[in-house]
């Protein structure tokens, strides 16, 4: 058998068979945010090591004292340099900034980006184009020696929050370049009760998705709701 009859006869990977994350440590910036609080407090009830960052130190340490679990607060620069993982959960009027501060904190780190472009006005709420396409390839730009993708779009702050909520039913849209950092993303939402990680093409793709929360703020106040995701026959 040459090698390219063994290569064409090896099984396809099983995209359901995930890296095991529980020993990585997760950062938040943004982590005193409502949706930055939430996956803390989530991510931290399954025994995962999360440190919350902020740009006062005080702050984060004060918000990571009421979340309890052993979540940790620290500045944005340090809550960066000792995590695995950082999730971008920032308000997008400071995600270029932010960002643009932390190139080196964040160098070689596998970096979740969350943030969603969005206006509003008397109308509602309604996306905004960045001019790189969108924050998560905005993100991209501006950390070129990190590992980008982006996740965490649709979760209602409120249920993530609620310690009486024991599951949160809904997928999770991961994006990004490289198959392997999409599973390790993959797998951090599925440490979450009820919650599952489905992977939904690159960076490129991710405008449309950061774009559909403007649709589930409207959904949510027309039914005083907390919807969610969830993609069928996967």
């Amino acid at each position: 058998m040459t090698p390219t009859d063994s290569a064409q006869k090896a099984p396809a990977k099983d995209p359901w068979d995930l890296p095991d994350v529980s020993g990585m440590v997760v950062g938040v910036l943004g982590g005193t945010g409502d949706q930055g609080r939430g996956l803390a407090y989530r991510l931290a009830r399954q025994g995962q090591h999360v440190i919350i960052g902020s740009r006062s130190a005080d702050r984060a340490e004060a918000a990571a004292g009421e979340l309890g679990n052993g979540v940790e607060g620290a500045e944005n620069a340090d809550c960066a340099r000792r995590s695995d993982i950082v999730i971008v959960a920032v308000p997008w009027d400071g995600h270029a900034d932010l960002l643009g501060s932390l190139t080196e904190e964040l160098a070689g780190k596998l970096v979740v980006d969350c943030v969603n472009p969005l206006g509003f006005d008397k109308k509602g709420a309604y996306a905004l184009k960045p001019e790189e396409g969108s924050a998560a390839q905005q993100a991209a730009a501006l950390l070129p020696d990190s590992r980008v993708t982006a996740a965490f779009h649709h979760l209602s702050a409120v249920l993530l929050q609620d310690p009486a909520v024991e599951k949160i039913d809904t997928d999770v849209m991961v994006l990004g370049e490289s198959r392997a950092d999409t599973d390790t993303v993959q797998a951090l939402a599925a440490r979450i009760p009820g919650m599952r990680g489905v992977f939904a093409g690159r960076l490129r793709n991710a405008h449309q998705v950061e774009s559909l929360v403007a649709n589930l703020i409207s959904m949510n106040r027309r039914y005083k709701a907390h919807a969610g995701l969830r993609a069928t026959d996967v």
